[in-house]
């Protein structure tokens, strides 16, 4: 079993009131597919996650935004937003269940964002939606639930 990453979270210079979403372990699979995503809280039970950059990488073969980088983002977006809602760390939680549907074609041109919001938070469940958007298009609409860890 591989051993276990950490959260990195730093002010990023680039962009005030936005902070870097990294992983200690730069080999993992956020730095490495997903890139540069920066987080900042939105209202009281919100969070907007952004992958700054769409590279080549995150192409299809039409070379628009491919639909699993669109997935892996919402994926990695509920945890960001879960963390920043409830302050608590989502290390150990998973991903019980993603329901995504695709409105729109993304572009590598601009930022993508995904806009989350925690519906309802249990001891042991986070319900999310949101969308993902880039500017004025919407790309994709979304609904999941995380499972949290027991706490000892």
């Amino acid at each position: 079993m591989a051993a276990t990453a950490a959260l990195v979270q730093t002010p990023d210079p680039d962009n005030p009131g936005w902070t870097t979403w990294d992983i200690d372990d730069q080999s993992r699979f956020n730095p490495q597919v997903m890139r540069r995503l920066i987080v900042r809280a939105e209202g009281e039970h919100g969070a907007r996650m952004r992958l700054v950059e769409p590279k080549a990488l995150h192409a299809n073969l039409q070379g628009t935004l491919h639909g699993g980088v669109t997935l892996a983002l919402v994926d990695i977006a509920m945890f960001a937003t879960l963390y920043i809602v409830s302050g608590d760390d989502a290390e150990g939680s998973v991903t019980l269940d993603l329901n995504c549907q695709f409105i729109g074609t993304g572009s590598l041109d601009k930022p993508v964002d995904v806009v989350s919001e925690v519906l309802r938070e249990t001891r042991r469940l986070a319900f999310v939606r949101g969308i993902v958007e880039q500017g004025d298009t919407l790309v994709a609409s979304y609904s999941g639930t995380l499972r949290k860890p027991s706490r000892q």
